[in-house]
Parts: C-alpha cells; structure tokens; sequence
C-alpha cells in the first residue's frame, strides 16, 4: 500500500502590539498584510491577538498577562506557532518560544521564507542567503541556542542545515564570501550599464509596492511572458527589456526594469543584501511608480514607497506615477482622487484589460522632452548617418527632403553630437 506523504499545513496565529503614538488602523492593516505573508508562505492564519501597550515588552514583546491568553489561544485553535507583526530581539524570541513552548516566528523570518521560496537567478539566491545569515548570525547569542532547522515549515528554506548556522566565525566567513560573489554581480552590472549609457538609450526603472502589477505592467508593454501572479513577492530578480513605441514620425526605444516590489518594515538585512538589485533604481534616469489604486491602503502604500527611496538615497529623479487597477474600482468618482504629489504626472491605467495603458507613451516622451533638446536643422545628403542616430535616440517631428538636402526637427538627448 501507499501513502502519500504531505507538509504539514503550519497553523499560526498573528500577534501585534499598538503602542502609544501608533494609529490602530494602521495597525490593523499592518496585520492583514502580515496574514497575506504567512499565507503566501504556506502557513494557515486561525487567529490573531492586539495589544494595546506604552512600548514593546523587552522581554516578551507582549505583556504577561497577554502571553497567558495567548497561551490559551493556541491550544483552543490548535495552533502550532506564532508570528509577530515586528521583528523580534533574541531575548524577546527565546522567552516566547520558553513560556509557550511552540514555534515563535517575527515578520522578518516569514519575509526570508517567502523570498528563500521565489528566488529563481543565482543573483537572488545569493542575496536571499545573505540576508538568512545576517539575520541568523544576529541571534546566535548564549550557549545552548541552536539555529538547526530542523522539522521544516516557515524559516526553513535557503541554504539548508549547516554546522555553519552553528559556528558564528564559519557564518561570518560564508558571509564575506557572498558579498564578494555580489560585488562580482555588482561589477558585471556596472559593465552593462555603460554599455547601454553609451547607447544614450533612457532607462526607466518599474517600483511599487509588492503585488501592484508591475511584472503585468511590462508584460504588457514589451509582450513578454514574465512570472505575473496576484501573490506578495511573485517576482523578485530584476529583468530589463527593451521598449519601442510610436513617436513622432518615428519610433522611440527606450529601457524598462522591474525590480522587486517594496513592504512595510522591509527587513535592514534585505535591503543591504539586495542593494545590488535595486541599484537598477539609482541609476536609472527616470522612475515608473506603479500604485494599487484599489487597495483601501494606497496612501500608506504610496509613502512606504517614497520612504525606501529615501532610505537608499534615490532622490531627485522624475517620477511618472501609475494607478493601475482601475478595473477594481466600484466607483468611477475613486478616479478623482488618484494623485501623486512627488511625480509630476499621474495615469489611471489597468495593465491587466490594457486601459490606459497608450496614454503611458505619450507620457514617456512628455518626459523625455524635459530633458532633450529641440533641434531644427537642415542636414546634407551625405550626413544620412546623423540623421540615423537621430531617428535611433530621438523624437522627430518633422523630416523634410529638399534641394539643400534634409530638413529635420526633433527631440535628441543632449549628449548626442550633432
């Protein structure tokens, strides 16, 4: 006879903490985004529990009072772990993991799970084991605290068991070695990326907050098949493809990258480890900013955004905003409301039923123009190559043949020799 044998679904039950200063819906839908994340790593949410305290518990995250209803929690829903909404110290992790004796996981550890599970190039998974190690070696503290995974589940994905996740000295080592192997990434992408600013083609980086429709966005444009799932972190390495569109009397190339979506608390570890992915974002010209504009928490979504910019210095450069999903929303007058104030345009667009979607075009070049310069020149017969390069890297408006040779007018980036 035989038996199929099946993972165990993980039943979790979430736990947050409002402190003082801190909006309770915000709270709340900090926790159903966390409930999408544990999902998303094949765990099964059976609850959750709030408290409500001046500052997190130093030793316990929640209060004592609270551990025992959560105690009490857990075995009436037959749970068989918890996740906290906030990344947990050592201390905080080991007391709870003793008083409720059962499996204790923070934000961190589930958002490491789920980017362990979709990393697909030799890049992310390097990045991803990385950010597993850092956050490992940050609590290998103390005698007797072993960081053996062992049993499966969330956190158990990645490098595997190792007797390096038991010796500090051997993680740290492991560690050094993948950040060289990064920098290697790094300088092969920094070879690239001359070869495409010689070609003084624009590039465009894609961000957003993760599952806004990004990955449909550039399927859309460029008609490509890239992974696009209604997931958290459905893509995570960085693809760039090439983009031609009308323009002018002519076409226009230029680049889009899709990098990996944001969230809020991104762990510190994972954006250190993944640098390399989003210096895509740093030296990118201009800044697609992807939105869900049917999520209820957009606005929040939209500053999460703004403030991991920030946090990696992207500053400065022209944002074109997209509302996508415009499909979902009930009420056309929702439309009204859709603006960006960092991006000096918005579009509603639905990259998924295509609407919207020739208006981005047309926005593309309305940028491009800010930054190129209009020419009205009359070129000889025998410079048909500057007219090429013209027609390659800029917008022609108008091309005229006449005795003297041809008249060109035209947008032509401002490092074009002509």
């Amino acid at each position: 006879m035989l038996y199929e044998n099946k993972e165990k679904i993980e039943k979790v039950i979430l736990v947050a903490v409002c402190t003082d200063g801190m909006d309770e819906q915000d709270v709340a839908n900090s926790l159903d985004e966390l409930a999408e994340l544990a999902e998303t790593a094949g765990a099964e949410v059976v609850g959750r529990m709030v408290q409500n305290l001046p500052h997190f518990n130093t030793a316990t995250y929640i209060g004592s009072g609270k551990v025992e209803e959560l105690r009490e929690m857990l075995f009436e829903r037959d749970a068989t772990g918890i996740i906290t909404d906030d990344e947990l110290s050592n201390v905080q992790m080991h007391n709870l993991g003793r008083e409720l004796d059962i499996k204790v996981m923070d934000r961190t550890m589930v958002i490491l799970d789920i980017f362990a599970a979709h990393a697909r190039t030799s890049e992310g998974k390097l990045q991803v084991e990385l950010a597993q190690l850092q956050y490992r070696l940050s609590r290998l503290t103390g005698k007797g605290i072993s960081m053996s995974r062992l049993g499966g589940g969330i956190g158990t994905r990645g490098p595997g068991e190792k007797k390096l996740e038991q010796d500090r000295r051997v993680i740290r080592s492991r560690v050094a070695l993948l950040k060289r192997e990064l920098r290697d990434v790094v300088t092969h992408r920094e070879l690239i990326r001359r070869d495409r600013n010689a070609g003084c083609i624009p590039v465009f980086a894609i961000v957003g907050y993760t599952n806004v429709g990004k990955s449909t966005l550039l399927n859309k444009l460029c008609n490509t098949d890239i992974l696009a799932e209604n997931k958290l972190f459905a893509t995570l390495d960085t693809t760039t493809r090439s983009f031609e569109y009308k323009s002018g009397t002519g076409k226009q190339k230029v680049l889009l990258t899709d990098t990996v979506g944001f969230i809020r608390k991104l762990p510190h570890n994972l954006i250190d480890a993944f640098r390399s992915t989003l210096e895509e974002v740093v030296y990118a010209d201009y800044i697609i900013h992807v939105v869900d504009a049917s999520s209820p928490d957009r606005d929040a979504e939209i500053k999460v955004v703004y403030e991991t910019l920030d946090m990696l210095n992207i500053t400065g450069k022209k944002v074109i905003t997209l509302f996508n999903k415009i499909d979902k929303l009930e009420n056309p007058d929702d439309l009204l409301g859709l603006n960006d104030k960092r991006a000096i345009m918005s579009l509603p667009i639905s990259a998924r039923e295509g609407t919207g979607v020739d208006k981005i075009c047309l926005a593309l070049d309305e940028v491009l123009r800010e930054d190129r310069l209009l020419i009205e020149k009359t070129f000889s017969y025998s410079e048909m190559a500057k007219i090429s390069e013209i027609k390659r890297l800029g917008e022609i408006l108008k091309e005229e043949y006449t005795d003297e040779g041809i008249f060109i007018k035209a947008y032509v980036p401002m490092e074009l020799s002509l």
